[in-house]
């Protein structure tokens, strides 16, 4: 048998479950609450705040993506003809459609903004290098870089830090999580959409080792989650479309749409988005869901690329690969041999080893941010500090490399700087780190051999390293796929240098950007472990397929070899985040526990036909907060304990409270009108809470017929089905809750989420998370 921790106590969580709870749940269970100076008792804030990896988070909820087929939701369903649900069928297809446009469009956005600041930036840099180049005083050149890459992080660190936290990094690993099933406050919401937009530009801007294709995504997934639900409930507007979308399964659908028109955005790759969506990001999915994916995405690149034409001022011009244009790979110039594949390998093997160094270097850094970097103030004092270092270490490194290269009249730098270079010659090293990282990567790639000599490309390998890992996690948004490829286009490229050197042929090692294409490749895959959605997406990107099998096994090397020390980016973050996410699979050491074992008990039941007072003083309880109570049903005349004859949410008796469905109401009043799934949509997703709801004295001895809303069908399971069966039942029909009931049909207890994601696969067998409020 399988070695598991010492259960903790589940007692007065705050969980979906109905289990009665006694005494609040410590800080960490098992441990005692962190001890407070004076001063910081007076604060109300800690200096430290205690946290490990192998905690779970009781302050997120589930989503509900399993339909509540009441009585009214049967009713609605059979009163609707075929064309209508025709009908309903077409308007998924306009909302996918509306997804790719507006994502496209604020793609373009954000281009153009990023493009016209960052040119403004090193234009007014390097005249003013190049003036104190002739005059000396280069260090005011420092200053003045240095100044404006933190004012540009300061804007950007402030709106995220007091404005918006949940806007903080790529938001791949909470629109992740909220695929998974997991409810993650004010993720979709459109204040969150705004910070992310302003917060990315001037992070890019600001010089930041960062990218802006996470960002996309997850604005992708904002956009569909509004649009989806026709209002918008922060505006407080409602425009009387889609109604009937509202609802965590339908709106989850289009989230995964958003992430994949997110995707294909910033790379250009509408197969690929959807293969991001599927492999990252979605945990269920269906044939139709597939090709509305797939719309939503080519609507998006459409759109992007038809606005950027307009802002080129070459209308028509639709062959701009994306937001993130890594420039075309001829087939002729950079083809490829058989002998080769070795070599790749290898450096997919070396991708591995630099990505799981990476992850396990900014594991620690985020530990020690969760602990001690908890205050917005501190949070935008570390962004200015960290884009402080980068300009100095840019500038540090430019001034000291004497990689001059001749400026032909081709050249493709943007900003060349001439600095201690002879005339009509350029700083090789200001093209990797004086521009934007999508410049750079371009560079990398498709520059003419010669162009970088080899100590110049490892010493930007080892800076950039550090800078990008170091910048990951900031209070900022950002995202990590480009810092990653330009990582790995520059070693990948140094990598192609030195076998040219090595070898007596050098010419079959001629050119370097098919290197560079493999170490981006190999870094990402090792940083985010991602493998069939990647090798399109760069295949998309590049405009090339010949390389699709080598990026193939490049990424699967680094996937093997960066599982073997630790997981991948987005992971370790949900997982440092204490979020009760569900994997595809159970832990496999868990078949000995039983859902006996596993289930929270007692449950707090609700009658079929309860007293008001007693629904009001359930929903109250602040020691419980649950979200589902079974409905059971006691035989007349007889002593046997109650029966299960349904599933109800506190947001549906919320929603009854407020609208006073009381037996003895609907007996006094005949014009009562009867409450509707209409009513229930538009509370959705923002219920009032049950201390806005007004409940009188003679109010609370009415009754409550609960027979119409519970949902009379709920999924159950005897006691003694095996951890992995409950597992694969909760997570593929996404659950919320799951009864647990004897022979008898009497609710004996309720599996949650948590009850689930407590246990996972440690080092030592089977281990049992502890748990936090925080």
């Amino acid at each position: 048998m399988a070695n598991i921790t010492k259960k903790v106590s589940w007692s007065g969580r705050a969980d979906e479950s109905g289990a009665t709870g006694g005494e609040g749940t410590p800080l960490l269970n098992g441990a005692d609450q962190p001890r407070l100076s004076r001063q910081d008792s007076l604060r109300g804030r800690p200096r430290e705040i205690p946290h490990n990896d192998k905690l779970l988070s009781l302050k997120y909820e589930s989503l509900d993506y399993d339909n509540i087929e009441n009585q009214l939701f049967l009713e609605e369903e059979r009163r609707m003809s075929y064309m209508g649900f025709r009908c309903l069928e077409i308007s998924r297809w306009v909302v996918c459609g509306l997804i790719g446009f507006l994502t496209g469009l604020i793609a373009c956005f954000i281009d153009i903004a990023v493009e016209e600041l960052a040119g403004i930036k090193y234009q007014v840099i390097k005249e003013n290098i190049e003036k104190f180049t002739e005059v000396g005083g280069l260090s005011i050149s420092l200053i003045l870089w240095a100044v404006i890459n933190c004012v540009f992080v300061m804007m950007g660190a402030i709106i995220v830090a007091y404005i918006e936290p949940i806007a903080a990094g790529s938001g791949i690993p909470q629109i992740k999580c909220y695929l998974n099933g997991v409810k993650i406050p004010r993720v979709v919401r459109l204040k969150t959409l705004v910070v992310k937009v302003c917060g990315v530009i001037c992070s890019v801007v600001g010089g930041l080792a960062v990218g802006k294709e996470g960002p996309m995504i997850h604005s992708g997934a904002v956009f569909a989650a509004g649009v989806s639900q026709g209002r918008s409930t922060s505006l407080k507007r409602d425009f009387k479309i889609f109604e009937y979308f509202r609802r965590d399964t339908e709106k989850r659908d289009f989230v995964s749409a958003g992430a994949a028109a997110g995707v294909s955005a910033a790379f250009g790759a509408p197969v690929g988005g959807v293969l991001f969506s599927l492999e990252e990001g979605a945990s269920f999915w269906n044939q139709m869901l597939t090709w509305r994916i797939f719309f939503a995405s080519m609507i998006s690149t459409f759109t992007l690329n038809f606005f950027l034409s307009i802002y080129h001022k070459n209308p028509g011009d639709l062959s701009n690969p994306g937001l993130i244009n890594f420039g075309r790979f001829e087939s002729d110039s950079v083809a490829y041999n058989l002998y080769e594949i070795p070599l790749f390998i290898v450096m997919g093997a070396i991708g591995g080893l630099l990505g799981a160094l990476f992850n396990i270097l900014n594991y620690w850094l985020t530990i020690f941010r969760i602990r001690y970097v908890h205050r917005p103030c501190l949070q935008v004092i570390e962004a200015m500090l960290v884009a402080l270092v980068t300009a100095a270490v840019s500038f540090t490194m430019i001034y000291f490399s004497d990689d001059c290269q001749p400026l032909g009249p081709d050249h493709k730098e943007e900003y060349p700087l001439q600095l201690f270079c002879a005339d009509g010659e350029y700083n090789s090293m200001a093209t990797a780190f004086f521009n934007t990282p999508e410049r750079s990567v371009r560079s990398l790639f498709h520059n003419q051999p010669g162009t970088y000599n080899p100590l110049t490309l490892g010493l930007f390998t080892l800076t950039y390293f550090f800078l990008a890992c170091w910048t990951y996690g900031l209070s900022v948004s950002a995202g990590v796929f480009i810092p990653s490829l330009l990582i790995g286009a520059a070693w990948g490229r140094l990598f192609g240098i030195l076998l040219a050197s090595i070898t007596n042929s050098g010419s079959i090692w001629a050119d370097p950007g098919k290197y560079a294409l493999i170490g981006a490749a190999a870094q990402l895959g090792g940083i985010v472990r991602m493998t069939l959605s990647l090798t399109v997406i760069m295949v998309e990107a590049t405009g090339n397929v010949t390389y699709g099998l080598p990026i193939m096994l490049v990424l699967m090397t680094a996937k093997i070899v960066g599982d073997y020390f630790i997981e991948g980016l987005y992971d370790i973050h949900i997982k440092l985040q204490s979020v009760p996410f569900l994997h595809w699979e159970a832990p496999a050491t868990s078949h000995w526990l039983t859902a006996r074992e596993v289930m929270s008990s007692p449950v707090t039941c609700l009658n079929r036909i309860e007293k008001v007072g007693t629904i009001v003083d359930t929903l109250s309880d602040t020691s419980t907060n649950h979200n589902g109570f079974p409905v059971v049903v006691q035989i007349a005349d007889s002593d046997e304990p109650p029966k299960l004859c349904g599933l109800i949410l506190r947001s549906q008796l919320i929603v009854l409270l407020k609208h006073k469905v009381f037996v003895e109401l609907a007996r006094s009043r005949l014009t009562q009108r009867k409450l509707q799934l209409k009513d229930f949509r538009d509370a959705y997703p923002r219920f009032p809470p049950i201390q806005s709801i007004h409940v009188s004295q003679d109010e609370r001895e009415c009754m409550m017929d609960l027979t119409e809303f519970m949902n009379a069908t709920p999924y159950t399971i005897p006691q003694e089905t095996s951890l992995p069966r409950v597992f694969k039942l909760f997570r593929a029909l996404g659950l919320r809750h799951l009864v647990v009931a004897d022979d008898a049909n009497r609710v004996v207890g309720l599996v949650t989420r948590k009850d689930l994601a407590r246990y996972h696969q440690g080092k030592h067998g089977l281990e049992e998370l502890q748990l936090t409020k925080t």
